[in-house]
């Protein structure tokens, strides 16, 4: 069993404030650059490390594109160390070039007694009765053939592109998980967060090409689960930006998080 920091690659330059990655195609998009969602985790990975404590809540910025086979090199500030909750950010480059910055509270947990979710888990089928997602061939060799998906709820990819813009439900639900990697971690979500991006299209009908321009991590409690419901919520577009949820559940109906994004969205041409 892998944890994030082995499914990503990630190692220590020294000190637990300066890391690297290789961006290997695996931990890539189709459009041979970093995927976002790798790229936050590598930065929870180091700032976790560097503060010794967990993520509570985190954001990426992104701002430039890392391209396959290129090096991240992420430097971490611990900006404010209190008693029980450290303010850091993470500033990752290739070269000169700033591709992310992230900004994170972590802190150990509070003996408050009171506690409460306030929303529920889609009523959807488990993991082994949903179908997996097919996707094109020029999606192989990138981080979507190291996650297995399944479709819980909404249209799959074929259904969507053959569809001739028939709107949809903008709520829409997959099951995924890294095999063999069974713990989460604040890490592992925010990889699994990034696919609200895709959710767009449900609600559209259309194929779309959508860019993550941040990416907003809020970790309630962790625990352990095989595969986790990322339960996507797409809640407006306009102006070709987007912006969706995905509340991130466990196989057992707990919360693990959430994930939000604002996104720069364009139509993609129909596969044939």
């Amino acid at each position: 069993m892998t944890d994030a920091r082995q499914f990503l690659g990630m190692e220590e330059q020294g000190d637990p404030l300066h890391w690297r990655l290789e961006v290997v195609p695996e931990l890539t998009t189709p459009g041979n650059f970093l995927f976002g969602g790798c790229g936050l985790g590598a930065a929870l990975v180091a700032l976790e490390a560097a503060a010794g404590r967990p993520t509570v809540w985190s954001t990426a910025q992104y701002l430039s594109f890392a391209p396959t086979h290129s090096v991240l090199d992420l430097t971490v500030t611990l900006a404010a160390e209190g008693h029980r909750v450290t303010q850091a950010r993470a500033v990752a480059r290739t070269g000169d070039t700033e591709i992310l910055t992230v900004n994170a509270a972590l802190g150990h947990p509070a003996d408050l007694d009171a506690e409460g979710v306030w929303d529920a888990p889609p009523d959807v089928p488990p993991p082994d009765r949903c179908p997996p997602r097919r996707l094109p061939s020029f999606m192989n060799t990138s981080i979507f053939d190291q996650i297995e998906v399944r479709v819980a709820k909404g249209r799959t990819f074929e259904e969507i592109n053959s569809g001739n813009g028939v709107r949809g439900d903008p709520d829409s639900a997959l099951w995924a998980r890294v095999p063999g990697h069974l713990e989460p971690s604040a890490a592992t979500l925010a990889i699994l967060g990034d696919y609200v991006t895709g959710g767009v299209a449900q609600p559209l009908g259309r194929r779309t090409f959508s860019r993550s321009l941040d990416n907003t991590l809020r970790v309630v409690r962790l625990e352990p689960t095989e595969w986790v419901l990322c339960d996507i919520r797409i809640q407006a577009l306009a102006d070709g930006y987007g912006q969706g949820t995905a509340f991130l559940w466990s196989e057992s109906g707990r919360l693990l998080a959430t994930a939000s994004q604002s996104m720069s969205v364009r139509f993609a041409p129909p596969l044939p």
